[in-house]
Parts: C-alpha cells; structure tokens; sequence
C-alpha cells in the first residue's frame, strides 16, 4: 500500500495589510465600484476582452465566490483600496492548487489606469505573494504578455522570474515563495 500525502485544505481570502493598501476579499458589493475602476477598454490591451457592466461584474463576482469546481483548488480574490483615498484602484487574485507535496498558485494583478505608475501593482503583488508564502504555497506562478513591460515589472519585483515557457501568447513568470510554518 502506497502513502498518500492528504490533499492541502482550502485556503480563504483574508484582508491582506501592504504599507499603503488594504487587500480586501472580493464581495460582490464591490462590482459597481470596480466597474468604474476597470472601465478603461486601454486594460484589456494586453489580458483581452473589453470593460465589464457593473451587472457583469456581479454575475462574475458570485460564480468566483461560488468556489473553483475542483474541491482541492482554491479562488482567491481581492479589491485593492488605497488607506489615504479611501477607494478601490484595481484586483488581485490567486488560485491556490496542490503540487508536488505542498501547494502552488498562480497569480494575477490588476490596476485602473488613474493609478497606475505609482507602485501600487507593486505594493499588492508583493503583498500577496507574503500572505500566499504564510499559507504554506511553496511556488507563485504569473503569466506575462511579452509586451507588457509594467506587468513583467510587477512580476520581477514580487520575486519571480521568467522561464522560456509561453502559454496563449504569454511568459510564464514562477518564483518560489519562503514558506513559513504555522504555528
């Protein structure tokens, strides 16, 4: 008989604190705000697709928060909201998976356009690469048109690094992330 590690547990999006942000989980109360956040159609320039209506959103928003179809495999969704402004300026999101004997995700940002260049991208994905590390995820994956040079900064800063391996157009960025035992 062969040993079998057990699957990891599910991991649930908590408020993730950065110097300047408040990563909060996604509610589907947020879509009207990030409705307005995300309606720039020069976003979609790299990630497809066009800006969604607040219904839309909503919709979107209670399919995420409905849970990933796998039970193994969890969806994690933040709003960003700036402490001193007081409102919300993009997402993060995170699918935590099992991999090997631990646990992997792939991650993603967005911004809207009027706030962006301020290091916020930044400041988040690095935010939630540290909460991801004390979750016991041992490897942060993020897919990076070439072309998206911003994206691909976001990326290096959060400590991952690109591989020669392309998907839909897109570099695969990995790093592995310090993980933290639980006390």
């Amino acid at each position: 008989m062969r040993y079998q590690l057990p699957l990891p547990g599910a991991v649930t999006a908590g408020p993730i604190h950065t110097d300047r942000l408040v990563l909060l989980p996604l509610a589907v109360a947020h879509a009207e705000e990030m409705a307005t956040v995300l309606s720039d159609p020069v976003l979609h320039t790299f990630i497809g697709g066009e800006p969604d209506t607040p219904e839309a959103l909503r919709s979107r928003y209670a399919r995420m928060l409905a849970g990933a179809p796998h039970p193994a495999v969890s969806w994690c969704n933040w709003v960003i909201r700036l402490r001193d402004e007081s409102c919300l300026a993009g997402t993060v999101q995170a699918t935590v998976s099992p991999s090997g004997r631990g646990r992997s995700a792939e991650i993603a940002w967005l911004v809207g356009t009027p706030w962006q260049g301020r290091g916020i991208a930044t400041e988040a994905a690095r935010g939630l690469v540290g909460w991801l590390a004390r979750q016991s995820v041992h490897t942060a994956v993020a897919h990076v048109h070439p072309d998206n040079l911003a994206s691909a900064a976001v990326a290096a800063a959060a400590g991952l690094t690109p591989t020669d391996r392309v998907q839909d157009g897109e570099v695969r960025w990995e790093g592995r992330l310090g993980v933290r035992c639980r006390a």
